[in-house]
């Protein structure tokens, strides 16, 4: 398998549980202490870096720091757009489609060289 797919692919997965670390607590558990959900999401988030070390370990052969980076953020906008909109239930807003242009333009720029 090519390095940059096995990159997005292990990218996608780690940016999945960041997701769900970093928010998902807002709906599921809402009604327990901060402290409780801080932890349980600290146990999601020690399966985003089983993924995400990797991916920048394989990517980094081929890419650089900043590359990898970009690449990242792109993937983070394309997991948490479905997620706000599909699991939080919060409408679609324009504005997703205005950052997502300007990662576009972001990874021109990173990888035009």
């Amino acid at each position: 398998m090519p390095v940059a797919l096995q990159t997005v692919a292990l990218l996608v997965a780690s940016n999945v549980f960041m997701t769900f670390a970093w928010y998902g607590h807002l709906k599921s558990m809402n009604n327990k202490a901060w402290y409780v959900a801080a932890i349980v999401s600290w146990g999601v988030a020690l399966f985003e870096y089983l993924f995400q070390v990797p991916a920048n370990r394989i990517g980094h052969t081929t890419m650089s720091v900043g590359q990898l980076k970009i690449l990242q953020e792109v993937i983070t906008l394309s997991v948490f757009v479905p997620f706000a909109l599909f699991y939080m239930k919060e409408p679609i807003k324009l504005d997703y489609a205005w950052a997502g242009l300007c990662l576009c333009g972001a990874v021109y720029f990173v990888f035009r060289s």
